[in-house]
């Protein structure tokens, strides 16, 4: 058998890497976790890090949930951290065969799903395809394992067909091994529900902003219970979780607006659920401002569509981006303000801070392509990265160069690393 080897050093490295990353798992002794779903999985992933940490070390690899992510993880940050109790780590599929690749490296004990919706559509095109490269996660565990399976999902439910590890599910069904009921959220009401479990109920109160944030609390919660965390840490750490930043967090300004920042994605299938949070929230004055959707068959209409009822919910309507002429938006509406079309985030934010009224409640949804959280930093920072288009997939508070001028982004970096190699290096320099 011809061995084949890498062909250049690039490819010797990936190797290198990938090897090591076997190494460290095979030797790891920790439990597992693997968390995907085409929504929420972010969510699910670090609430339950949150309160698993009651019980032990734990390390959280969320958003970032790519092969090279966990890689990343396995063979140096786990390398390098000592014991660890728990591993959770966010799986997303971003064409077929990824999941099977990850879990394959990954070997959880405990998978979770949230549920399947049409993602990525241009590699999947079906929500068979989706839940089939999903269901590889489950069907790496080994028969000691757990899956804990949305069973409201029948294409999540069906992953326990043929499933050789024990069953979990959750949901508002009946059937539910833990069933939420009692599902309520309405801003500044923050989310609260009942779980009905083996043991009781658990009144469940987490801290976001609307009602469909129940399904990756539940998935969290009924992990940490199977995993025997008592319920008393589950709902006190539940409590005390901070949201993920551009996911529905809310940014309320002192003597100025309320912002919901939903920057992170904006895909068809969940647009409704966001708008539905803003109908049922309380607020004196309601804004919408909307850049890019994704994940959606057929034509750019779906601008038309989501204008239709994003005007019976808010005050004003604005869309912003490279589609914001889609709106289908009448001449009246324009001519009264109740829509207004902005082709930068630079001009919604002036926009705004020139009409903000004190306590008004302003949704910013968005792919993460456009930025729009800029919108709310700018009531807190100096932001003067205003490019409409970076490139970068990681959100403004991550990148954290917002209050530089984007043109100067990569002067400014190297002076920063020429600085920390400085301050590494100071007793060879004499100082």
């Amino acid at each position: 058998m011809k061995l084949e080897f890498p062909k250049n050093r690039k490819d010797l490295g990936w190797a290198l890497r990938r090897l090591q990353a076997r190494w460290v798992r095979a030797r790891n002794k920790a439990t597992f976790i693997g968390i995907t779903g085409s929504s929420g999985k972010s969510t699910s992933s670090s609430l339950l890090a949150h309160i698993l940490s009651a019980q032990g070390k734990v390390h959280l690899q969320a958003q970032a949930n790519t092969m090279p992510a966990l890689i990343r993880t396995l063979y140096k940050r786990l390398r390098r951290s000592g014991k660890v109790d728990y591993v959770v780590f966010e799986a997303g599929a971003s064409d077929f065969g990824t999941i099977g690749a990850m879990a394959q490296m990954l070997k959880p004990s405990v998978a979770v799903v949230t549920m399947i919706r049409l993602e990525h559509f241009g590699k999947f095109r079906t929500l068979e395809a989706v839940a089939g490269e999903k269901r590889a996660l489950v069907e790496a565990l080994q028969p000691d394992g757990l899956a804990v399976l949305n069973c409201d999902d029948p294409l999540v439910l069906g992953m326990a067909s043929g499933a050789k590890c024990r069953i979990a599910t959750f949901g508002q069904s009946d059937e539910a091994d833990y069933r939420v009921s009692d599902v309520y959220a309405a801003y500044p009401e923050l989310l609260r529900f009942t779980l009905h479990w083996r043991d009781g109920s658990l009144n469940i109160q987490a801290p976001f902003p609307g009602e469909q944030f129940w399904l990756p609390t539940a998935a969290a919660v009924a992990t940490a219970l199977e995993l025997g965390v008592p319920p008393e840490k589950v709902i006190a750490r539940t409590a005390s979780f901070e949201p993920l930043p551009n996911r529905s967090t809310v940014q309320e300004v002192p003597a100025g607006p309320q912002f919901l920042v939903d920057t992170a994605k904006a895909p068809w299938h969940s647009l409704n659920i966001a708008l539905e949070m803003i109908a049922k929230a309380k607020a004196a004055r309601k804004r919408i401002v909307l850049g890019q959707i994704s994940d959606y068959a057929g034509s750019s209409r779906k601008y038309g569509a989501a204008y239709k009822i994003a005007r019976e919910i808010a005050d004003e309507v604005i869309y912003t981006g490279d589609n914001a002429h889609r709106s289908r938006a009448s001449q009246a509406d324009r001519d009264s303000g109740r829509f207004i079309e902005l082709r930068s985030a630079k001009e919604v934010s002036d926009h705004i801070k020139q009409t903000a009224v004190p306590g008004e409640l302003i949704l910013l949804k968005s792919s993460s392509n456009l930025h729009l959280e800029r919108i709310a930093l700018a009531w807190t920072h100096d932001v003067k990265c205003w490019i409409a288009v970076c490139g970068k997939s990681e959100s403004c508070q991550m990148c954290g160069l917002y209050e530089v001028p984007f043109e100067e982004h990569r002067d400014f970096l190297a002076k920063r690393k020429l600085a920390r190699r400085r301050h590494r290096f100071r007793w060879l320099l004499g100082g």
